[in-house]
């Protein structure tokens, strides 16, 4: 292939599938293009000790050199404004154009715009990019009053952090619980405990009805009850959309993101999706999702250079998260959506316990808290299509892999 690979989105995505290209031996020529100028970094610590640290610098996914050393074209600052599908080329904003055989979109996804009086105040952020988090950094360190809305992962995460940092926190959540889409209720409850134990102020089914300013500068945040909350900064965390602008004018098929097939390609063969931006039929679950996570960008970066260097294999990693909330270590594995019982083991009172869901008698997912080693053994046999009894699992640790390891005897014999 003349032209080569091209990727565009210098993300976790982006760049594993550049190096993943190199590792299957592709030898064809690799560019990857991102529209930030800072050299591709690991975003999940940016809202937790990037926030926190004053000298706390980006954490480099690869060294520059790197790039160099495998011959990658790395193309930073870069926008591509259209795919020319007749010609094989993408255009870059200035005119720029480069040719491929084969595109990767690894575009990501962007936080959902707020939509209300007041969202265009300064001091009202979001954070998806380390500038973002520079932002954050240098506004909460002059500030006392944070009001974040959404209460999802990384509005809880930036929570618990500048509170340990002695900000004033409020969560706003416009539903029921926190978490909702992602735990269990059990876990959603003790989330909400220990960060109200912190001094943080969680308000369930509330929404903000305007935000207040001084000066060009946001103030307070009018909540769906009449109350006035303080804020001098106001952080949105209501979700995000997927980048799928560039896609869509393509002609790709979307749906919640580009639809792709088992290998990752699009309606278009010869453009591959992955990462956040990609939607596709998980063979795990037997469900259409897309994922973000660091895990699934990885493995579909992986996969991705696979079908482009001519192998075999069907997209079917069993999905896991992570998320670190103030003295809450939250690792997920598995899709519990459609899970109709539970089990819990551990110790609640001691923050550390962890949830099982089952779909009729099969395991389909593990929500733990502060219990790492369950969370590992839960990906090894749901990797494995293990599926423990209920009275296994509440046997305790010991029981639970035995039973797994007589399991994988049996497979093999």
């Amino acid at each position: 292939m003349k032209n080569g690979v091209v990727i565009v989105g210098a993300g976790h995505a982006g760049v594993q599938a550049a190096a993943s290209l190199r590792e299957e031996g592709y030898d064809g020529p690799v560019t990857l293009v991102g529209d930030e100028n800072e050299l591709p970094y690991h975003k999940p610590p940016l809202s937790k000790t990037f926030i926190k640290d004053p000298a706390a610098q980006p954490q480099m996914l690869r060294a520059e050199i790197f790039y160099a050393n495998n011959h990658i074209d790395l193309r930073l600052g870069a926008s591509v404004e259209r795919i020319d599908l007749s010609a094989r080329r993408l255009e870059l904003a200035g005119g720029a154009t480069l040719p491929f055989d084969a595109a990767i979109l690894a575009t990501g996804s962007r936080p959902r715009e707020l939509k209300l009086a007041g969202a265009e105040l300064a001091g009202v952020l979001s954070l998806r990019s380390v500038a973002d988090a520079r932002a954050i950094r240098e506004l909460s360190a002059a500030i006392e009053d944070v009001v974040i809305l959404g209460g999802g992962f990384i509005g809880l995460e930036i929570a618990a952090t500048l509170r340990l940092g002695g900000r004033n926190v409020t969560v706003v959540e416009a539903q029921d619980r926190l978490l909702g889409r992602a735990v269990a209720p059990s876990i959603s409850a003790h989330v909400r405990q220990r960060l109200e134990t912190m001094g943080i102020r969680v308000l369930t089914q509330t929404t903000i009805e305007r935000l207040e300013g001084d000066n060009g500068h946001v103030s307070a945040a009018l909540n769906s009850h009449g109350e006035r909350l303080p804020a001098q900064m106001v952080i949105v965390g209501i979700g995000v959309v997927p980048n799928v602008e560039l896609a869509q004018a393509t002609g790709l098929t979307l749906s919640n993101g580009v639809r792709v097939d088992g290998q990752l390609r699009s309606s278009r063969p010869e453009i591959l999706a992955i990462g956040d931006v990609a939607n596709y039929r998980h063979l795990f679950s037997g469900a259409d999702v897309r994922l973000e996570s660091v895990q699934n960008a990885t493995d579909q970066a992986k996969l991705a250079a696979r079908t482009i260097t001519g192998h075999d294999g069907h997209y079917d990693s069993v999905p896991w998260f992570w998320s670190d909330i103030g003295d809450m270590k939250l690792q997920m594995v598995g899709l519990a959506g459609t899970s109709d019982s539970t089990v819990v083991v551990g110790d609640v009172v001691d923050n550390k316990f962890s949830v099982y869901h089952y779909f009729g008698t099969r395991l389909i997912a593990i929500e733990s808290v502060n219990r790492p080693a369950d969370h590992m053994l839960g990906r090894k046999m749901l990797g494995a299509g293990f599926s423990p009894h209920a009275e296994t699992v509440t046997a305790g640790a010991d029981a639970l892999k035995a039973a797994f390891a007589e399991a994988q005897k049996e497979a093999a014999a």
